[in-house]
């Protein structure tokens, strides 16, 4: 089916959170989508969205997501604009959204995977294991956190909310030795000038949906499907499929550090995937493959294992 294409006169509304990251993450959907169809910037409309997680006095608390609401901080403004009309389409880190989207609202579209490893982030170090001992290192993750005090329990972690540039600000004022970023972010906003250096997944196993980009819609906005199929990446999708049927198992929450990383070569898709107990002081890892197609099911499968070897005590501190 021939979608009905944009204009300046009738542009397809993008929403997106304001941080630099979200405006590059939409400015990139709509080069994309610019290229697909051989139309004008002035087709597409940027609007601007603030969501509860910018909210300016919680990130200078630097509370813990987990205590101000979770994932739907950053997505529930948006969801509701889309749902009321006032947007068509929205831009989010795969990563920031919760396994189930609103009744009305579906996210299935993704672009292509950007590196999917965090980033180690010091003035002074490249990487963890040259912190000295008792270092203060900044982070906002739960998952971070916990990876960090399994290897390195003499650390002292605090939090650091915010968008990057935000957090390398407090970096910089001394509030910390180092912190963490998404890579892919890095990459994005093209910052260079970051001392910035990858860490392998085998070293810290990233978060679920880290660097990929997705597009939700309206489920019966089929004009705003036949427009985003031009952009979807179906081998980033797959891999989704696998770590978010993990993840939506395990606990969709933010209130449990579990980390996951489906991988393809050729027809096998391989998943890696880990729980941790908050304070680190204890780790449960599998790591299997299977047959593309079947990456949900091994999601599904790979989480009731762990869950299996957790044991009844695992979660009580929750």
């Amino acid at each position: 089916m021939t979608p009905t294409l944009p204009s300046p006169a009738s542009p397809l509304k993008i929403g997106t959170r304001g941080s630099p990251l979200a405006l590059a993450q939409a400015y990139e959907t709509r080069l994309r989508l610019m290229a697909a169809f051989a139309l004008p910037e002035e087709a597409f409309e940027i609007v601007v969205i603030t969501t509860s997680g910018d909210n300016r006095q919680m990130i200078e608390a630097d509370r813990p997501l987990k205590e101000i609401g979770n994932k739907g901080l950053f997505t529930k403004e948006i969801e509701e604009a889309m749902l009321d009309g006032r947007i068509d389409i929205s831009v989010h880190s795969t990563k920031d959204m919760p396994v189930e989207q609103p009744n009305g609202l579906v996210l299935d579209t993704f672009l292509p995977r950007e590196d999917p490893r965090d980033a180690f982030v010091s003035q002074s170090v490249t990487q963890i294991g040259d912190l000295p001992d008792s270092a203060v290192v900044g982070t906002s993750s739960l998952r971070r956190k916990a990876q960090l005090l399994h290897k390195r329990p003499d650390l002292q972690v605090v939090e650091f909310r915010g968008n990057v540039q935000t957090r390398l600000k407090k970096l910089n004022d001394g509030v910390a030795s180092c912190t963490f970023l998404a890579q892919a972010g890095l990459n994005r906003l093209d910052a260079k000038d970051v001392p910035a250096t990858p860490v392998p997944a085998e070293d810290m196993l990233p978060a679920i949906a880290q660097g990929a980009i997705g597009i939700e819609r309206r489920s019966d906005d089929m004009n705003a499907a036949d427009l985003l199929s031009a952009l979807h990446d179906p081998e980033t999708a797959q891999r989704l499929t696998a770590e978010r049927a993990f993840l939506a198992a395990l606990d969709g929450s933010c209130e449990t550090p579990i980390a996951g990383l489906a991988e393809i070569d050729g027809n096998v898709l391989r998943l890696r995937g880990e729980v941790l107990r908050p304070d680190g002081s204890e780790i449960i890892t599998a790591d299997q493959n299977c047959p593309i197609e079947d990456g949900a099911a091994l999601g599904r499968a790979m989480a009731a294992e762990l869950l299996e070897k957790a044991g009844p005590g695992f979660f009580d501190w929750r």
